[in-house]
């Protein structure tokens, strides 16, 4: 064990947090989305379920063209820009539809901003795969990597194939299911605008806003409850919709109507503006990567000690530090042996721990929510099943 987590483990016990959370009832949640939401912030949002700031009614009562809901909504987009250091040419939307919904919108906002209508994707795992999908319903996709089967990584900038004629680069920053993350943004040499879905890593790390033409994330990760999907774009590329783009989709009708355009998904803002607040108050992005770091290198520790009982297929260049990937037994995994580490996190009230069901295996997420506390319990329970079950020790 590394000497910073040591100290860690020395100056937060980690009984606190856990007994902190069973006491409540609470598990151990290490779910891929939705996911675990801090408990600070639900218990906010509990004392103000029946009376929100004395207005007698809660939230999901409240009239979104209320006075009190329009302070709700314009005080979550203040401090998700101050979050993320924003810079004033950009409009910060919430949306419906998820970020399955984007796929569909970014395509019908952006499509055609060159006489060409074609759009650069770096397929890079089941996410940016679908929405290439969709994107091809609107104008030519340009695919940037080499084809594959096997998602394990983003491949070596030599082969990538990219068009300088894009109306814009899409890119998934953090693929759920695999576990590949871009550490960085795609280096391009063009002015053409990027857009990422960021969806799974949003506020785990910080970034530069400006080199993205448009940054689009559902909640239900780091952010909140699922309902509500955040746009964050550029101005200068809203008002650029093909004419059967559908209102609820065009970004400058809901710009316009500072997100009220339809009725939103009232309480799912609300619960965004709390966490934006835990964020604030807990140290910001900076903090939260830090702690990003410390718990997904906790995780590939063990799974790179112990000699291939743990294996990741991912390289470890562009491995998730938000949904760590692996199998037990081995490469192709020992199906009988996850099935046992399953049942016994279980029992130790860590839950959500099995792999997609389209690769298996096991996946620990650990977005913002998910304390150190609560990796340093799962990485001991790895430690403890190996000793237990595998040929060697790590």
């Amino acid at each position: 064990m590394r000497e910073e987590v040591f100290h860690y483990r020395l100056a937060n016990p980690t009984h606190r947090e856990i007994m902190s959370h069973t006491n409540h009832g609470r598990k151990l949640n290490f779910a891929p989305g939705p996911s675990a939401l801090p408990l600070e912030v639900l218990q906010k949002a509990q004392s103000e379920m029946l009376n929100y700031n004395g207005t007698g009614v809660g939230v999901m009562e409240m009239s979104h063209r209320s006075a009190e809901f329009g302070e709700i909504v314009n005080r979550a987009i203040s401090n998700l820009i101050d979050l993320m250091s924003i810079p004033p040419n950009y409009k910060v939307l919430f949306m419906q539809g998820g970020g399955t919904g984007q796929f569909a919108a970014v395509a019908m906002n952006l499509m055609r901003l060159k006489p060409g209508h074609t759009a650069d994707y770096f397929v890079t795992g089941t996410w940016s795969q679908k929405a290439a999908k969709e994107a091809e319903k609107y104008g030519k996709v340009n695919y940037v990597l080499p084809h594959s089967k096997r998602f394990q990584g983003v491949p070596h900038s030599n082969t990538w194939n990219l068009d300088d004629q894009a109306s814009y680069i899409y890119f998934c920053s953090n693929e759920t299911i695999h576990g590949v993350e871009f550490h960085d943004i795609p280096r391009t040499n063009s002015d053409i605008p990027i857009v990422a879905d960021m969806s799974s890593n949003i506020l785990t790390r910080e970034i530069d806003v400006s080199k993205y033409g448009l940054i689009y994330f559902g909640a239900q990760k780091n952010v909140g409850p699922a309902g509500v999907t955040i746009v964050i774009i550029r101005e200068d590329l809203i008002g650029r919709a093909m004419p059967s783009t559908p209102a609820v989709l065009d970004y400058k009708t809901i710009a316009s109507n500072n997100s009220l355009f339809n009725t939103p998904p009232c309480y799912s803002i609300y619960m965004c503006g709390l966490v934006f607040e835990w964020l604030a108050s807990h140290g910001g992005v900076a903090a939260m990567g830090e702690k990003s770091d410390l718990k997904s290198s906790l995780l590939y520790e063990i799974v790179d000690s112990s000699r291939d009982f743990y294996h990741c297929t991912i390289d470890k260049a562009h491995r998730s530090r938000v949904n760590v990937t692996f199998r037990i037994g081995g490469a192709n995994g020992d199906e009988a042996l996850e099935k046992k580490f399953l049942e016994e996190a279980a029992n130790l009230h860590m839950i959500q721990l099995k792999g997609h069901r389209s690769i298996g295996g096991i996946r620990a997420s650990l977005y913002n929510a998910v304390p150190v506390e609560h990796t340093l319990k799962l990485a001991d329970f790895m430690r403890d099943f190996q000793r237990r079950f595998g040929a060697t020790e790590c």
